[in-house]
């Protein structure tokens, strides 16, 4: 070899491994060790090249990322999961709200294993994940909440949203074209649609597609791209750059917040597609429930005086329709 290297002899009761580091890789290489039966590390020397990208994916990889990064003297072990959950559990107490870059860097770990043992404890009901990092999972007083998973959204507000569907549908003339885009709200609306005539919908959600497409005199486009799991949904480049080859006059939006400065959502690729619908279309139309007022989401939409309508089921308070009104936004209560 001609890279410099250094030897890392490890005895474990199980395992017996000699790991050898070199100046440009890391390999490990598993063969009888004879020399001792105890437990222990000895560490020769340490060399390292800081232009290598980080190992991903293993539990080795996370102790090479580590030393790179300086949060991990070569010795320290890795936290065993269960100390992982542990751990993001209290600096989410301390902190609220942290990335995955943060997460990493104070566990000592790799983003990779970061990500999955945030995907776990959101199942679990331990934290709430959003894109690039997590926070608390009680909303309690936390000024940014967070968003229910869309199948126990779609059994909330039924009524209420059926009803803003029905008043927004008038807002729509047969022969109109409009963007809709992925939620519970608008799947309503997608129902609401189907008895006009001669509509040209683009939408990024397969289920609204298939709701307007049982008209047959509506022509249906799909906007593909990523696939959301979660809300059965397309989402990033390949979306957004679909979304910029039509122009419609309308665009049909439902929000997970709105005060009085903008509406918000919880998932920056969910807003991401929001915005190029709107850059695309020549008249806004929101549809929001109650329960979505003078809330905070994570990232904005739009501020408020880009809005030419907004459609709910109760009247905001008076400090949200001093906002609506200032920013000359058609407020309809549905009935």
């Amino acid at each position: 070899m001609n890279a410099s290297s250094a030897t890392v002899a490890c005895f474990l009761p199980k395992k017996r491994h000699i790991l050898t580091v070199f100046a440009h890789t890391a390999i490990i290489r598993s063969i009888p060790c004879p020399f001792s039966d105890g437990s222990h590390t000895e560490l020769t020397e340490h060399t390292y090249d800081p232009t290598i990208p980080d190992t991903e994916e293993t539990e080795a990889g996370d102790r090479i990322a580590a030393i790179r990064r300086g949060t991990q003297a070569p010795w320290r072990g890795i936290l065993q999961p269960s100390k992982r959950y542990e751990e993001i559990s209290r600096l989410l107490d301390h902190s609220g709200e942290m990335t995955v870059e943060d997460f990493a860097d104070r566990l000592g770990v790799s983003r990779e294993t970061v990500r999955r043992d945030l995907t776990r404890l959101d199942a679990m009901g331990k934290l709430r994940k959003f894109h690039g990092g997590a926070r608390t999972a009680s909303r309690g007083n936390a000024a940014i909440e967070a968003e229910d998973p869309f199948t126990q959204r779609m059994a909330q507000n039924t009524d209420a949203k059926k009803r803003i569907a029905s008043a927004a549908r008038r807002l729509v003339a047969s022969g109109d074209s409009l963007f809709i885009d992925t939620g519970s709200t608008t799947v309503a609306m997608a129902e609401a649609l189907v008895a006009l005539h001669g509509l040209v919908v683009i939408t990024n959600a397969p289920r609204i597609a298939a709701i307007v497409a049982g008209n047959p005199s509506h022509k249906v486009f799909l906007i593909g791209g990523a696939y959301g799991v979660d809300a059965g949904e397309s989402l990033g480049p390949l979306a957004l750059e679909q979304i910029a080859k039509f122009r419609a006059r309308h665009v049909i939006l439902t929000v997970g917040a709105i005060d009085a400065t903008s509406i918000m959502d919880f998932d920056l690729q969910e807003a991401e597609v929001a915005k190029a619908m709107i850059e695309r279309s020549d008249r806004i139309t929101v549809l929001v429930d109650h329960s979505k007022f003078n809330r905070r989401g994570v990232f904005e939409v739009a501020p408020l005086s880009a809005i030419d309508s907004l459609v709910t089921d109760n009247r905001p308070d008076a400090a949200l329709v001093e906002a609506l009104t200032a920013a000359g936004i058609e407020l309809i209560i549905a009935e």
